[in-house]
């Protein structure tokens, strides 16, 4: 058996571009970042970024190119896929791209929450917020502030 999926959470890296193919299909491409924040050999905080290309058709693309802007946060469900070509110079070139076939927006009140339009102008849109995401140790208890019973629950008492 083969599986291939590919899942994703980041941000819209540039405002989606929407063509029509000959048979009138609809068809988006953008690029969405990721970040993996990581500690070194040396204690250091790093991170990095990746960037994939998108490729959306039909319905997706039209709710793409209608919902999805610059800097919006977005999930992107889909296929890998690597494309070939012949460049101009003769050169073959790739492209390995995620073929969209679900998505889910980020929440509101982020940048580009608005719908993109074609008349608006193309100044830069703010870009979200860093949050830090709160990581629990197995050993933390936890108190969800009733002050009536102070006892916290363990996260290894947790089954899940």
């Amino acid at each position: 058996m083969n599986f291939n999926r590919a899942i994703i959470v980041g941000n819209v890296t540039r405002d989606v571009e929407i063509k029509t193919l000959p048979s009138g299909q609809s068809v988006a491409n953008f690029s969405v970042a990721t970040n993996r924040v990581y500690t070194d050999k040396s204690g250091g905080k790093q991170q990095t970024a990746e960037f994939h290309n998108i490729v959306a058709f039909g319905k997706l693309a039209d709710i793409c190119s209608r919902y999805l802007n610059k800097g919006k946060m977005v999930l992107v469900e889909g296929r890998i896929q690597t494309r070939s070509w012949q460049a101009q110079d003769g050169s073959k070139r790739y492209r390995t791209e995620i073929v969209m076939e679900n998505m889910q927006l980020g929440p509101r009140g982020l940048a580009g929450d608005a719908p993109s339009s074609h008349n608006a102008s193309n100044g830069p849109s703010a870009a979200p917020a860093d949050e830090e995401i709160p990581v629990i140790d197995a050993d933390e208890n936890m108190n969800f502030g009733n002050d009536e019973e102070q006892s916290g629950v363990n996260v290894k008492d947790i089954p899940f």
